[in-house]
Order: structure tokens, then C-alpha cells, then sequence
């Protein structure tokens, strides 16, 4: 969704930061990824979110408002290709 009003965000679950890497070189992922335990922060992300399994899709609106939350990366990238196109509707870029 590339020049749409949309960001993808990740938190990986890896021990260190060079096992992320690694990670992101191989799969040649091209989003922001968080590391889970980041260092000075004193709970994980996974904790905060309420994250149950990897990976966990949530998604949400320009409001911060729930749309999806669970593992189906298919259904989370609808819903999100449908509130983008809601927003395109409405004037967004």
C-alpha cells in the first residue's frame, strides 16, 4: 500500500538484536520492527498489548480505534485495504 496513508509497524520476539536482523535480511521485510524487550523499558511490548502468540495482527484506524486483532494475516490485510480505501473516500492521503 505503498504512497497510501498506512504505516506497518512490527515487534519481533528475537533474543538479540542480530538474530532481528538477520531475520529481516532473509524474509527482506521493509517495515519499522521493534524489538520486545528494549532496552531501559521496563515490560515487554508483547505484555502491554496482551499478545498471546506470534505473530498477533492488530490493526487500527486513524483513531486508534480496534479493527482486527488475531493471526490471520489475509483478514488483517483486508480490513486494512478497506479502512484505507474509506479514508482515500473521505479526502485522506
Amino acid at each position: 500500500m505503498k504512497d497510501k496513508p498506512f504505516a506497518l509497524i512490527g515487534v519481533n520476539s528475537d533474543r538479540t538484536i542480530e538474530r532481528a536482523k538477520q531475520a529481516i535480511e532473509k524474509n527482506n521485510l521493509n517495515w519499522r520492527s521493534f524489538q520486545n524487550q528494549e532496552e531501559g523499558r521496563k515490560t515487554k511490548i508483547s505484555t502491554d498489548w496482551a499478545v498471546k502468540g506470534w505473530p498477533t495482527v492488530v490493526v487500527l484506524d486513524s483513531e486508534f480505534k480496534i479493527h482486527y486483532r488475531g493471526h490471520d494475516g489475509h483478514r488483517a490485510s483486508e480490513i486494512a485495504k478497506e479502512l484505507v480505501a474509506k479514508m482515500m473516500e473521505k479526502g485522506g492521503e
